[in-house]
């Protein structure tokens, strides 16, 4: 892959753009586990840096998720510049490193399988204790192509490591704005961003002329994003809205269920590009700018597409 668009015909593709800028970066290191809010991080081939490096597998090397284990919810990674530190509830503070891996396993994630490296059995023995379960952590192999579908990204080869299938997740504030407003008026508590897993959540800039300000889920009818940093331009086309499992009805704090987030989405998130699934947010491939640093608070421009 490389940075072969041409720049001026992605310039052109903003003369009515509007204005937004990053409002939250959010890094999910082992998949269905507890994300982490950075004020930037390194935007690479797969997405963000570690996003979704890791992944909890059975003894079969089947992945582990929320959907079936909501405690996954409580495993807190931690970042550092060799390490990583993760701490549950009631277990001692694992530390991982960053850059090492054991023996070669072979695992799988939605029904295929791939290249991995297994983290060893300490970790093993951790995750086993706190899930009740037999697991062990493995990390992708950089070695690996997992590719998103060509189906949405009309041919462009995205890669992902143990995400569900694309680089990248963009949540608006303002949808999830339009969502607690529906919940406030049903007499329910507001819903936390945390529970749908962006990567990537996005703001009106405080430039933004109030007639462009964005509404709902106006992320749906984004063509392009263009998010300007010290490095250049990283460009960024949502390709495929984001169909939703249970996960958002897993309290991110407590791990405790609450159907309601998933019944208000039913209610009025049935997605016709989906064949009628609920979607809310829009995954993201990207076009230009691997090695850039994205940062909170950096400008971004999009603009519509319109059918």
């Amino acid at each position: 892959m490389n940075d072969s668009n041409d720049a001026n015909s992605i310039d052109s593709g903003f003369s009515s753009a509007f204005n937004l800028l990053i409002s939250r970066l959010i890094v999910y290191p082992i998949k269905s586990c507890a994300g982490v809010a950075v004020q930037q991080a390194v935007l690479t081939e797969t997405g963000l840096a570690f996003d979704r490096a890791w992944m909890v597998v059975d003894a079969q090397g089947n992945f582990l998720t929320q959907r079936d284990l909501p405690r996954m919810a409580l495993i807190t990674p931690k970042l550092g510049h060799e390490e990583m530190a993760l701490r549950a509830p009631g277990m001692l503070t694992l530390q991982i490193a960053l850059f090492r891996a054991e023996q070669p396993v072979q695992v799988n994630i939605w029904g295929a399988a791939f290249k991995a490296f297994d983290m060893g059995p300490l970790a093993a023995q951790w995750f086993s204790d706190f899930l009740g379960v037999t697991a062990r952590l493995v990390r992708f192999d950089p070695e690996q192509t997992r590719a998103s579908s060509m189906d949405w990204t009309d041919g462009v080869e995205a890669l992902n490591q143990f995400s569900d299938g694309y680089p990248l997740l963009l949540l608006s504030e303002a949808s999830l704005d339009g969502l607690n407003t529906k919940r406030k008026a049903a007499g329910l508590t507001s819903a936390d961003m945390l529970r749908f897993r962006p990567n990537i959540v996005i703001a009106d800039a405080p430039n933004q002329r109030p007639d462009l300000a964005m509404t709902a889920h106006d992320e749906d009818r984004l063509a392009q994003l263009m998010v300007l940093t010290a490095e250049g331009k990283v460009i960024l086309k949502p390709v495929k809205p984001c169909p939703r499992c249970p996960i958002p009805n897993i309290d991110p704090i407590s791990a405790e269920i609450d159907t309601t987030v998933g019944d208000m989405l039913q209610s009025y998130r049935q997605d016709a590009r989906l064949g009628g699934a609920v979607s809310f947010g829009m995954n993201l491939i990207v076009l230009q700018g691997w090695e850039q640093t994205l940062k909170v608070g950096q400008p971004v421009h999009g603009n519509y597409q319109f059918d």
